[in-house]
C-alpha cells in the first residue's frame, strides 16, 4: 500500500476553528436583484479538506443563470488572513479575503473592476446563516447582489 505524500499536513488548521459551526449541508433561498420578486433555491456544502487543513465549499442554484462553484477556504498565518479561491463553471475564478467575528464573517474582494462583499451572520444556534452581498463595477456605487439564506440540513449520519 503507498503511502499519503504529506500525510503529516492533513491537520486541523487552527485558524479555520470558526468554520468547524457550519461544516454540513444547507438548503438555501436566495433573492437577486435582476430577478426582482423572485426566489433561488440551491444548495451550499462546507465540509473539511485534508483532515481540517482546509475547508471546501460547494454550491448550486436551481436556476441556470447562476453558476455552480466551488470554493477552497486556507489560511496565511504569518498574515493572519483567512483567502477564499473560487472557481465556477463559467471559469471565472476569483480571490476573496475573510474576516471572522463572533456572529459570522464577511468576505471581501476589492478589485478596481468588480469589487465584491458579502455578510454571513449565523443564527439560530448555528441552523441558519442569512447573507447579504453587494457589488460594485469599476468604482461605482454599491449595488444589492445574491443575497440568500442558508437552512441546515440534518446530518444523515
Amino acid at each position: 500500500m503507498a503511502k499519503l505524500v504529506g500525510a503529516k499536513a492533513s491537520i486541523a488548521n487552527p485558524q479555520l476553528r470558526f468554520f468547524e459551526r457550519i461544516i454540513g449541508e444547507w438548503r438555501t433561498t436566495g433573492t437577486h436583484p435582476l430577478l426582482p420578486g423572485a426566489t433561488v433555491h440551491g444548495r451550499v456544502s462546507f465540509a473539511w479538506l485534508e483532515g481540517g487543513a482546509f475547508v471546501i465549499w460547494r454550491s448550486e442554484v436551481d436556476d441556470p443563470r447562476f453558476p455552480d462553484g466551488v470554493a477552497i477556504i486556507g489560511s496565511d498565518d504569518e498574515a493572519g488572513t483567512i483567502v477564499v479561491s473560487y472557481f465556477d463553471q463559467r471559469t471565472i475564478s476569483r480571490r476573496y479575503e475573510i474576516t471572522v467575528g463572533d456572529q459570522g464573517f464577511t468576505m471581501e474582494r476589492m478589485d478596481p473592476k468588480f469589487r465584491q462583499r458579502m455578510s454571513f451572520t449565523l443564527e439560530a444556534g448555528d441552523t441558519r446563516i442569512v447573507s447579504k452581498g453587494e457589488m460594485s463595477r469599476a468604482g461605482g456605487p454599491w449595488e444589492d447582489d445574491l443575497s440568500q439564506t442558508f437552512e441546515r440540513l440534518p446530518d444523515d449520519s
